[in-house]
């Protein structure tokens, strides 16, 4: 189980440099590429189409598969351990298709904050100044609230006079 996860780890970071070398450049895929197919139907250059470079999930699957499988023939040659089961074949296959969508988000998520930089400095700048005049807006008002009260406590009451006082007046009593 241990070997496996580490396994599991190293084939994702393998994905993720798989994806990110075949972003610079896919001389290897136009390699294939030319021997493959006829001059009309060849890749154009402007073309930044890899193995697993902007491709669809199952290409990615049999390009990696294949790649691994050719990977695994050659150890079952070389070394004379059988180090080679499904399960260890399957975790690398699962781990570096991981990691090539890992990349793939990581370089979109790159592109997208490249582009809108300028503009989340704006809103960033905006919403400080914006929360800068709440706070001085709170201030003004407690400011208020106080002279407010203050003014009442000093205006003197006038003497009122009693009930008494206001029926006489009237001429009531």
């Amino acid at each position: 189980m241990t070997l496996e996860l580490i396994l599991f780890v190293a084939a994702i970071l393998f994905g993720i440099v798989l994806y990110w070398r075949e972003s610079n450049g896919n001389q290897l895929y136009r390699f294939f590429n030319k021997l493959m197919y006829s001059k009309d139907l060849q890749m154009k250059e402007t073309d930044t189409k890899g193995f697993v470079y902007q491709q669809s999930f199952v290409l990615r699957l049999v390009f990696i598969t294949s790649l691994f499988l050719i990977g695994i023939i050659v150890a079952q040659f070389l070394l004379p351990i059988n180090v080679t089961t499904i399960s260890l074949f399957m975790s690398m296959i699962v781990g570096t298709i991981v990691g090539t969508y890992v990349a793939g988000f990581i370089f979109k998520s790159g592109k997208i904050i490249d582009e809108h930089s300028d503009s989340l400095g704006d809103i960033v700048k905006e919403t400080i100044d914006k929360g800068k005049d709440l706070i001085e807006e709170l201030k003004s008002e407690k400011q208020e609230e106080k002279v407010v009260e203050e003014k009442k406590e000093e205006a003197p009451k006038e003497e009122q006079k009693s009930a008494r006082e206001r029926l006489k007046d009237k001429g009531l009593l």
